[in-house]
């Protein structure tokens, strides 16, 4: 299973375009937002992958309301730090802001994903990866990344754009 991880778009309308196309494109088998989405016209332009998608509010998802109704409308599934998966045996924590783990990240979990930083970051501890696919929001083209991760083998890749 492949899953793709976006980060702090902020209401980046045409970047979230593009990653939709990015995300369809490779096939991902699900979708996880480690928060600061913003406002909920960018899950209106979400709403276009092809599979389904997960995630977390982070400290910029001040518009809750209407970011609830959009997700409810669009069949995602988010809700307050951390959230806590098993996919493929596999469990996974997503947070936000990495200072979240604390009290919550343990080592029964092999993935754990945050944003927050617009840092890139892939970083292995025994048999766990911390993974943060970096800037997305951004306007400089190049720069601006998302990531797919293989629940497999842990392993991650970054797709510019």
């Amino acid at each position: 299973m492949r899953i793709g991880v976006v980060s702090d778009t902020h209401n980046n309308l045409r970047n979230v375009g593009r990653i939709v196309e990015l995300f369809n494109e490779a096939a991902v088998d699900r979708v996880i937002h480690t928060g600061d989405i913003t406002q909920a016209k960018t899950l209106d332009v979400f709403a276009g992958l092809n599979m389904p998608m997960w995630g977390v509010y982070g400290n910029n998802d001040q518009e809750r309301e209407a970011l609830s109704c959009a997700i409810r409308a669009h069949g995602f599934v988010f809700q307050e730090p951390p959230l806590e998966l098993t996919w493929l045996q596999r469990q996974i924590m997503v947070v936000h802001d990495p200072l979240e783990f604390e009290g919550f990240l343990s080592d029964s979990h092999q993935l754990a994903l945050h944003g927050h930083t617009h840092l890139h970051r892939y970083e292995t501890r025994d048999s766990q990866v911390l993974f943060n696919p970096g800037e997305c929001a951004g306007h400089m083209q190049g720069f601006n990344a998302i990531g797919v991760v293989d629940l497999q083998d842990l392993s991650a890749e970054l797709l510019r754009f």
